[in-house]
C-alpha cells in the first residue's frame, strides 16, 4: 500500500497548518515570480521547471521545511540575506516560525531562471 501523496495539493493537505501555510505562501511565491513554470509532484515533493528545466522544489522535514533551488551559485548569492538558517548545496531550511522572505525567495527564483536561460540560449 502507498500514501504518498499523488498532487502538490495533497502533499500540502497532509501537513499541519503552520507547515502547510509557510509552503502554501512559498508556492504563491514561485508561480507569481516565474510565469510559465511548470508545477509538478516529482521525487515526492512539490517540484517546478522553467523551460524544461528544474527550476526549484520545496518540501517539509520533521524538524524544518526547505527550498531546494538546485544551485549552490543562486543560495550563495543570498548567503547574508539568509543570515542564521541553515544552507546546504543548493538548499536553503527554514521554520514557519522564520519563513523565508518574499524577496529572498524571488532572487533565488530570478538566479535560477537566468542559469537556465543562460544555458538554453547556448546551441
Amino acid at each position: 500500500m502507498n500514501d504518498a501523496p499523488a498532487s502538490v495539493e495533497a502533499y500540502l493537505a497532509a501537513l499541519p497548518a503552520d507547515r502547510r501555510s509557510a509552503l502554501e505562501d512559498l508556492r504563491r511565491t514561485v508561480l507569481a515570480a516565474v510565469p510559465g513554470a511548470e508545477e509538478r509532484f516529482s521525487y515526492g515533493i512539490p517540484t517546478y521547471r522553467y523551460r524544461g528545466k528544474m527550476l526549484v522544489a520545496f518540501g517539509a522535514g520533521k524538524h524544518h521545511l526547505a527550498l531546494y533551488a538546485v544551485s549552490g551559485a543562486a543560495v550563495e548569492a543570498m548567503r547574508e540575506t539568509l543570515g542564521r538558517r541553515a544552507t546546504g548545496k543548493g538548499t536553503v531550511r527554514f521554520t514557519p516560525d522564520d519563513p523565508l522572505p518574499e524577496a529572498v525567495v524571488r532572487r533565488i527564483l530570478s538566479t535560477r531562471a537566468m542559469e537556465i536561460d543562460a544555458r538554453s540560449d547556448t546551441p
